[in-house]
């Protein structure tokens, strides 16, 4: 799944500095979700998030890479603790 968001998604997200880490769908209380993972090398915060789900979101709808019902989830990578030294 990965790979086949990554052809539709990356070229689409790359003027704001991201790229499509993880995807994968998932099932939770007989919810079918479509999980895309986004990366950058600076910080992704909510607003680029919605940016980037704006743009995401018809890409989506049109490529039909999931039977039926489901919910698009959107978020960024996690990103490790910053430690002072």
């Amino acid at each position: 799944m990965t790979e086949k968001v990554k052809e539709l998604v990356d070229s689409a997200v790359c003027d704001l500095g991201l790229f499509v880490s993880e995807a994968y769908i998932s099932k939770e209380d007989n919810i079918t979700s479509l999980n895309i993972i986004l990366d950058s090398d600076s910080i992704i915060d909510l607003d680029l998030i919605t940016e980037a789900s704006r743009i995401i979101n018809p890409i989506m709808d049109d490529a039909d890479l999931v039977d039926g019902e489901y919910v698009l989830d959107i978020s960024s990578k996690e990103k490790g603790e910053v430690k002072d030294e």
